[in-house]
This record gives structure tokens, sequence and C-alpha cells, in this order.
């Protein structure tokens, strides 16, 4: 069985003037697509993930398509930023790995007709640059409230 899941990363007031972006593709052969310029404000990125697998026989769902990275059992979504986001601008150089850890069957199964999977994660690291690196503490993920 394969179908398609829409998630959604809230970056909670990233630094400002700094652009922002999902990875779309892995290594040197990617792209940044709904690249943004941090203001004030959050910033929200939505996308689909493929989701393969039978809930009757796998214990997890395997995630894939154009924005997941990452091992067989460290599925992850990159949040390329500055630089990496194509920005030229700026001194920042980064890149924020959202998991995708905790993504059940049973999140999946019990998402009403057309809602999604939401996470938020801090814009700013405790460095007061872009958040960067491996999301931690991951507060997972959960159906967005309509």
């Amino acid at each position: 069985m394969e179908s398609e899941i829409t998630l959604q990363i809230i970056l909670i007031k990233p630094t400002p003037d700094v652009v922002f972006g999902l990875q779309k593709g892995a290594g040197t052969n990617y792209e940044t697509v709904q690249k943004q310029i941090a203001t004030s404000n959050d910033l929200t990125f939505t996308f689909t993930v493929k989701v393969k697998g039978d809930s009757s026989k796998d214990q997890l769902p395997k995630l894939s398509g154009s924005f997941v990275q990452g091992s067989a059992d460290n599925k992850f979504v990159y949040i390329d930023i500055g630089t990496y986001a194509g920005q030229s601008d700026t001194i920042w150089a980064r890149r924020l790995k959202i998991p995708l850890t905790g993504i059940t069957w049973k999140e999946i199964e019990s998402l009403p007709d057309n809602s999604m999977l939401q996470t938020s994660v801090p814009g700013i690291g405790r460095d007061g640059g872009p958040n960067c690196a491996t999301v931690n503490p991951f507060a997972g993920w959960h159906v967005k409230p309509s």
C-alpha cells in the first residue's frame, strides 16, 4: 500500500533577515523550495511525503519522497538556512534537521480527511543564530488542530 500524507513544520521566531527553505533532494543534488526571509513572525513549511508499507505487517510506516532524508531507521527533513538556502548576503550557512520519528501507523490512520501532521520547532539556537543540527528536544508530530 502506498499513500501520501501532508506534514507542516512551524519554525518559531527564526533569526531575522535570514533565508530559510525546505530542502528537496539530497547530497549535492538538491534545491531549496518554499524560501522565506525571516522577520519577526513564525515561518511555515508544508509538504507531502509518501507512506509505504502495511500496518498489519510493518511496525512503522516507511516514509519517502523528495523531501525525506536519511537511513530507513533515521528519517528526517532538512530546513536549509542562509547560504544553504541560496542567500549570498549572510554569514549563516546551516541546516536544521527535523526528525520524522514518532510518526506511527496510529497517527497516519487516525488523520481526518484533508488534515495534516504538524510540528513546531525553535527558530533560534543556543548561540543566538539560526537553530541548526538535529532539533533536540523534539516535541514530535501531532494532528494539526482545525
